[in-house]
Parts: C-alpha cells; sequence; structure tokens
C-alpha cells in the first residue's frame, strides 16, 4: 500500500491556480468566493465541533438541545437550546477562513484549500486555541472535582499553580489538614480515572521549527502547549520524541491515530469521516471504497512508522 495522501485532480497546475486564486479572492472580501470557502470548510468543521463538543459536553446534553447534532441533546419540548455548539460552529469557520490564514495559502504541487483547512483543524494548536475560547483559559477544573467540595475548584488550581498545603491553607483560612485530605482525595479521584496529568503545570515551549516557506510557518504550527512536570529523565525523553516524530505524520496519518487510538472511536465512525472529508489513505483508492480491513492496516503501518521515527531520533 502506498504512502497516505490526500486525493488530487490530474490537472495539478489549473488546480494550483484555481485554489490560489479561491483563496486569494476570499481573502479580498468577495462574496461569493467566500461562501464556497465556507462551503470547503464545513464537512471539516462539522466533524470537529462534533468530536469537540461531545468530548467536553459532560451533561449538558441532559438539560439542553443541541444546535448542531439534535440527537445528541436533551429531547425535551421545553429544553433550551446549547449554546456551545454554534458558538464553536462559529468559531472554527473563523479561525479558518480569516484573513490572514487564506492569503498564506498557495495551491503548489496539486494542494487543496480543503487539505489545508484540514491539516490545520487537526492540528494541536488548532485544538488548543478552541478550548482556550471555549474555556476561557486552558485549564478546566472536572466536574468530579468541583462536586467534591466548595474549595476543591480553588484547591486544584492553586495545585496547577505550584502551590504548598500551607500556602493554599493559608490563603483559604482553613486547617492545613483538611486540605492536607482534599488533596489527597483530588489525587485519589484524578489517578482512578487515569488523569493525574492534569496536575502537571503547563508551559509553552517550542517543540518544532516551522520549515520556511511552508504555508504553516507563520500559524504558530510550531508552538506546542504541553506539560512540563517533575517525570523521570526516561519519560521526559520518551515525551520529546514522541511530540517530535508525531509532527513528522501527515494530516491523515494524524487523524487515523487520534481517532482510533486517542478518541477511541469505532472503524466504522472512522470509515464515515473519511468519506464526509474526502481522504484517501492509498493511491488509487477512493475513501467511499476504503473498508474497514484497510483502515486498521493503515493505522498499523502508521504505529509503525510512528515507532521507527522515535527510533531514528535517539
Amino acid at each position: 500500500m502506498n504512502s497516505p495522501k490526500l486525493k488530487k485532480t490530474d490537472n495539478s497546475h489549473a488546480q494550483d491556480e484555481g485554489s490560489t486564486r479561491l483563496a486569494r479572492a476570499a481573502a479580498d472580501g468577495d462574496v461569493a468566493a467566500r461562501k464556497r470557502v465556507s462551503e470547503i470548510a464545513h464537512p471539516i468543521i462539522s466533524y470537529q465541533t462534533n468530536s469537540f463538543c461531545k468530548r467536553f459536553c459532560k451533561e449538558n446534553h441532559y438539560y439542553h438541545k443541541c444546535t448542531l447534532f439534535p440527537e445528541w441533546g436533551s429531547s425535551r419540548s421545553d429544553a433550551l437550546f446549547c449554546e456551545w455548539g454554534n458558538g464553536s460552529y462559529t468559531w472554527m469557520l473563523d479561525d479558518l477562513t480569516k484573513t490572514t490564514r487564506l492569503k498564506r495559502f498557495r495551491g503548489t504541487n496539486g494542494a487543496r484549500l480543503g487539505g489545508y483547512l484540514f491539516h490545520i483543524a487537526n492540528s494541536l494548536p488548532f485544538y488548543e486555541r478552541w478550548k482556550d475560547w471555549r474555556f476561557g483559559r486552558k485549564v478546566h477544573v472536572p466536574t468530579y472535582i468541583r462536586e467534591m467540595e466548595h474549595d476543591a475548584a480553588k484547591v486544584f488550581l492553586a495545585l496547577l499553580g505550584g502551590e504548598n498545603i500551607p500556602m493554599i491553607a493559608q490563603k483559604l483560612v482553613r486547617a492545613e489538614s483538611e486540605i492536607d485530605d482534599l488533596v489527597q482525595n483530588i489525587i485519589i479521584s484524578l489517578t482512578k480515572r487515569k488523569r493525574l496529568h492534569l496536575l502537571d503545570p503547563p508551559q509553552t515551549i517550542s517543540l518544532t521549527s516551522p520549515v520556511p516557506g511552508t504555508a504553516d510557518s507563520a500559524d504558530n504550527s510550531g508552538q506546542l502547549d504541553v506539560a512540563s512536570s517533575d517525570l523521570s529523565a526516561e519519560d521526559l525523553e520518551n515525551r520529546r520524541l514522541l511530540q517530535s516524530a508525531w509532527t513528522e505524520l501527515d494530516a491523515a496519518e494524524q487523524f487515523v491515530l487520534e481517532a482510533m487510538l486517542i478518541e477511541d472511536q469505532d472503524a466504522k465512525n472512522v470509515l464515515k469521516a473519511l468519506v464526509r472529508l474526502d481522504i484517501s489513505l492509498a493511491d488509487g483508492v477512493p475513501a467511499t471504497e476504503t473498508n474497514q480491513q484497510q483502515l486498521y492496516y493503515f493505522r498499523r503501518k502508521t504505529l509503525i512508522k510512528l515507532e521507527k521515527l522515535m527510533g531514528s531520533q535517539q
């Protein structure tokens, strides 16, 4: 099976010029061009809002009607509409089709505008920017922590900020023994859910340098927000190798691994998403003809590639 890539047309030169002209016209405010760009971005945004919103929906869908996915929301006729769905769609559309981004696009070597937007929408910086907008900050205190008691969220944020128990107790005007018990309960709860990493203090560092001359070189694509913690030297090195190797996978490879391994999505749903986004995993095999066996083979081959990339960097 050949290397995966987004499908291209035979007339690459004409497509290069057409895609670039469309992006430039939309950036200049042409109404028809902006409408066409929005249509290209629509299936990408629909998939990502479905993924992102449901990931952080928590209990919202029990009490509200979902504005984007009616089957997900409350069935009560008098339920209020949830504002996050349409808000997320609008935010993603603005982020993907903003003027500066469209002006940077160059449809060289048969590249399509849809592939460009797909690559951005499936990047970690895009995900982090959406979380910034969604939560107003990068830190989201889990519901099960907030429900422990009235000061639990404050203690969680204080721990994330590196404060010790005496300092937290002094700020909250409480006994150190009470704060110590609460801290232990928070750690136990996170550990049971395999979410202890949420207490890693975050800092922004540059993991890679954008390739000069690429469309994403001026789009912070080399900036990833990662946690800096007291991990062992071996664990830190493995994390560095994984993050570096991940950037060498193409958009389709990252998409499949994230969907199937990180989000644990069913293969049938991933295949539907590939068709909706028109992503081919191999030359001569349209997305509509990709089956589960080919998808699993592609995933296995990508994991092997990722492992080799990590090994080559040691």
